[in-house]
């Protein structure tokens, strides 16, 4: 027999409201409560509420904490003050991808690291044996099963977490975060989020969680609704952002996956030399967003014909939002420039597509239609 799986704080109120529950990166999560669809339609219009507690999380702190983490993250880390939040990743020497990950700026000599539900062990594992090879001189701390994490988003989402927790003073800039308190016990309130709307991102001990979970609902009555994992992905699809495991693995790197924008060359991080010649030589696949026609679905892993070259679809879904079939994957290089034709073969029949930029969501185009 398997591992058991685990289980959030909020494993009950998901169950008490009707959540489907399935297996997800070792926990026992909810993928939907009614309709993926309406839950996509809420948090686009309104607000909806998420359990992310299941995401790891990983302390930094001591006299070279600083060097540790730029060791490890991609991005830069000096030029983050107290407060700033920023995404990035981690990587072997070799580029490929270890994990895409948030990073916190909590003190001078102090750091976060959120990390994937799927990758905490992983990921522990190759810091603990970096700084060990490094020898700096700095504490890391596993803090992920006694930190519970929800997130708030869409448009109304500010409003009732201001109504919820009754914080002093404006909210954090984008990409921020700040201090405050709830029922007695520290939060933090990150303004970030995987679905391309605004609202928070809240971090609390375990022991709070039900109650934070309880108050937010009761705060946006009528606003307000539990998400599940179905729509969390269709959410991030429309927005074109990476998920591990399907667009990254330790077989990809960044360049490839253009996420070059959050890689910060000459800061001395594991990769970057050959990050640095994967991007002077150019890649030879690139992850591009594509548009089927009709409404087939293209799948995980299904064949992407470009040409005389072959790529794979990481991801797809029909797009609530746009109302299009749509689907993110890697092609060869010579046909990953937006207006390309391509195929993806399903169920062993070919639908036309067209290579297209990401986002396939901006609320911009969503206001004027």
């Amino acid at each position: 027999m398997g591992e058991a799986l685990a289980r959030t704080p909020l494993y009950t109120r998901h169950r008490d409201a009707g959540a489907k529950i399935v297996p997800f990166a070792g926990w026992e999560m909810p993928v939907v409560y009614g309709s993926i669809i309406e839950e996509h339609r809420a948090v686009r219009t309104s607000a909806g509420l998420f359990d992310v507690s299941h995401m790891g999380e990983v302390r930094i702190r001591g006299p070279q904490a600083n060097a540790f983490a730029q060791r490890l993250f991609t991005n830069d880390v000096a030029g983050m003050d107290v407060g700033r939040v920023r995404y990035g990743l981690l990587c072997l020497e070799d580029g490929g991808v270890v994990d895409d990950v948030t990073l916190y700026r909590v003190g001078q000599d102090e750091l976060l690291f959120v990390i994937n539900a799927s990758n905490i062990a992983n990921d522990l594992a190759w810091m603990r044996e970096t700084l060990a090879t490094g020898k700096f001189d700095c504490e890391l701390v596993d803090e992920s099963e006694r930190t519970s994490l929800l997130a708030i988003q869409g448009p109304k989402a500010l409003e009732i977490a201001k109504r919820a927790i009754g914080f002093d003073g404006p909210p954090p800039g984008r990409w921020r975060f700040r201090t405050a308190t709830f029922a007695g016990l520290p939060i933090w309130l990150s303004r970030t989020g995987y679905t391309g709307e605004d609202g928070f991102e809240i971090y609390l001990p375990n022991e709070g969680a039900v109650r934070l979970w309880d108050a937010l609902l009761a705060a946006g009555q009528g606003e307000l609704q539990p998400i599940g994992l179905g729509a969390r992905d269709t959410l991030r699809v429309e927005m074109g952002y990476p998920l591990y495991g399907h667009e990254l693995d330790r077989g990809t790197d960044p360049v490839e996956a253009g996420l070059e924008r959050f890689v910060a060359f000459g800061k001395g991080f594991s990769g970057e030399p050959a990050l640095a010649e994967r991007k002077r030589r150019g890649p030879t696949r690139r992850l591009v967003g594509l548009v089927l026609e009709g409404r087939s679905l293209a799948r995980t892993d299904f064949p992407i014909h470009a040409g005389s070259g072959l790529g794979r679809v990481t991801s797809g879904t029909f797009g609530p939002s746009v109302e299009r079939s749509i689907a993110i994957g890697y092609v060869p290089a010579d046909h990953a420039a937006p207006g390309a034709s391509v195929e993806v073969e399903i169920r062993g029949r070919r639908s036309a597509a067209e290579v297209v930029e990401m986002p396939f969501y901006r609320k911009e185009a969503r206001r004027k239609g």
